[in-house]
């Protein structure tokens, strides 16, 4: 994508200005060597697949030891490849509001109390008695280092999962993710890129106006400050939806091409047929009477989906400028992802005790080997992705 200077916005040079070797040496009339061309980006849909697979990996254990090395993980990737551009700075937002969701899961265990039994008291809160309709809710009573403890690792992992998903919020080019889907998803694929995008943007506008607010000796915290702030950053999202809805009005947003009825009817057969196989081989996978039949349905269901979103693209005609090609460290950036997901899933099955450690008895969590060695895969993508440049002047 490019800005109305002609610049392009995803931080890569074009080449074509002064210093960069087109142009004539005025001294000696030569012609400079051309620098080096730089690796281009990774493919978007490649972070996102690596993230998710670190998402898919926090869910599948309970161990705060892997959690945070799972964390770990996200914040050296991200910390090395992000980009100079407006959405790479949401990941400070993603670890705060995982650290508002953890301690928010905490009081809920000390007000509300928890189903986990524990002889270690802590604290014991006046208990308000509730009618017999609320029976299993409690308000107050004890608080035991048992419930803490297992309302921490519940947190921590949804936490965990959060930080993920702000890790390819960081990375990934939205409007270049939008470029990649079909065009049967493009108006979906819109709405999910602007949901995303909403975030960053208001970060960056928040971080704007704080700035011109201390500029001018203003007060930006507290009450006022926020209040102060706030009102203007309303005001330019509404304009920025208004500028949005137009842009995409010019552009034929949501018109459709004419085709054939028998077309149209083969993709939603295809389409539908395609996304009950899915839940019917999810399903087989998940059971153990339908381990027989599982994988081959969902693998059926899976062709007829994509065939059906293949053929429904036709309704939405579309070129791509410049489109995304899936480059062979993109493929390993995702595979290390699914890596992990793949072994602590694995681990899950085999030896649940490590990955989900126990709180009755109270016990010290330990570090597993191997399924820590598999999260250490998702360090890849550091080594692999093109360093980040600086935007030019």
């Amino acid at each position: 994508m490019r800005s109305e200077a002609g610049h392009p916005t995803d931080g890569t040079d074009t080449g074509t200005g002064p210093g960069t070797g087109t142009g004539t040496d005025p001294d000696t009339g030569t012609r400079p060597a051309p620098p080096a061309p730089r690796p281009a980006s990774l493919h978007p849909g490649a972070w996102w697949l690596w993230a998710l697979g670190l998402g898919v990996a926090a869910t599948r254990t309970g161990n705060p030891l892997l959690l945070a090395l799972l964390v770990a993980v996200s914040a050296h990737v991200v910390a090395t490849c992000r980009r100079p551009s407006p959405w790479s700075r949401s990941y400070a937002a993603f670890l705060k509001l995982a650290l508002a969701v953890l301690l928010v899961r905490l009081l809920f265990t000390v007000v509300l109390g928890s189903p986990v039994p524990g002889t270690h008291v802590l604290v014991t809160l006046p208990e308000l008695p509730l009618p017999d309709w609320a029976q299993g809710i409690r308000l107050g009573g004890r608080v035991t280092a048992e419930s803490l403890v297992f309302a921490l690792y519940d947190g921590l992992r949804l936490a965990t999962l959060l930080i993920c998903v702000g890790a390819a919020n960081t990375l990934a080019n939205p409007h270049r993710l939008l470029k990649s889907l079909p065009g049967a998803l493009y108006e979906l694929g819109v709405a999910v890129v602007v949901a995303l995008t909403f975030a960053p943007h208001l970060i960056a506008d928040v971080q704007r106006l704080r700035a011109a607010r201390r500029l001018r000796g203003r007060p930006d915290t507290g009450l006022r400050g926020l209040l102060q702030v706030g009102l203007p950053v309303l005001e330019g999202a509404l304009e920025r939806s208004v500028a949005l809805a137009a842009a995409m009005d010019a552009r034929g947003y949501g018109r459709t091409a004419e085709v054939a009825p028998r077309v149209r009817r083969t993709t939603t057969a295809l389409t539908l047929g395609g996304l009950l196989g899915v839940c019917a081989g999810t399903y087989g996978l998940l059971t153990a009477e339908g381990g027989t039949y599982g994988l081959p349905v969902l693998l059926a269901g899976l062709t007829a989906a994509l065939a059906g979103l293949r053929l429904g693209g036709r309704r939405t005609p579309r070129t791509r400028y410049r489109p995304d090609r899936w480059t062979p460290r993109a493929v390993l950036v995702a595979g290390s992802g699914a890596a992990a997901a793949a072994a602590l899933s694995l681990a899950s099955v085999t030896d649940p005790a490590a990955l989900n450690p126990g709180v009755v008895p109270l016990v010290a969590p330990a570090l597993p080997l191997w399924p820590a060695a598999a999260v250490l895969v998702g360090l890849l993508p550091a080594f692999l992705s093109p360093a980040p440049k600086e935007p030019s002047p």
